[in-house]
């Protein structure tokens, strides 16, 4: 395989901005950005979440960071109708019109959509090979 090739076929992973609620939910955006190092995985994490204030532009940093990417992941957990952080995100994905979907974090409880959320956005359970299928666009 030549230097061309190898570059061309590693910078094909979909860019990924991950939305996730920090403050109960930190052990799932672990999960997910060792899940983006295995060897056959489709996605890079660019970006993700980060505990800063929502004050001055932090939504024009992240606006600007959603623009880089080519999909955003939002990871639901128990508390994700509460977090505002994760609804600012998913609202600017929206008003970006960027692909997004939403997995299922934990799956033995009760995980909730973002206050954002479309009403007939589908909160997928998190497998490998569903997530496989979602960053295709099999949604």
């Amino acid at each position: 395989m030549s230097y061309y090739n190898y570059f061309y076929k590693s910078s094909s992973k979909v860019r990924v901005f991950i939305s996730f609620d920090y403050d109960h939910d930190i052990d799932l955006k672990n999960l997910l950005v060792g899940q983006a190092k295995n060897e056959d995985s489709p996605f890079e994490i660019t970006d993700m979440s980060v505990k800063e204030e929502l004050t001055g532009d932090w939504k024009e940093k992240v606006r600007q960071r959603i623009k880089r990417v080519d999909q955003v992941i939002i990871i639901c957990g128990e508390h994700t109708d509460s977090a505002s952080d994760v609804a600012a995100e998913l609202k600017i994905t929206q008003e970006e019109g960027k692909p997004y979907f939403l997995l299922w974090g934990r799956s033995d409880k009760n995980c909730v959509k973002p206050k954002t959320a479309k009403d007939n956005d589908k909160i997928y359970k998190w497998t490998w090979d569903n997530l496989k299928r979602l960053l295709n666009g099999e949604r």
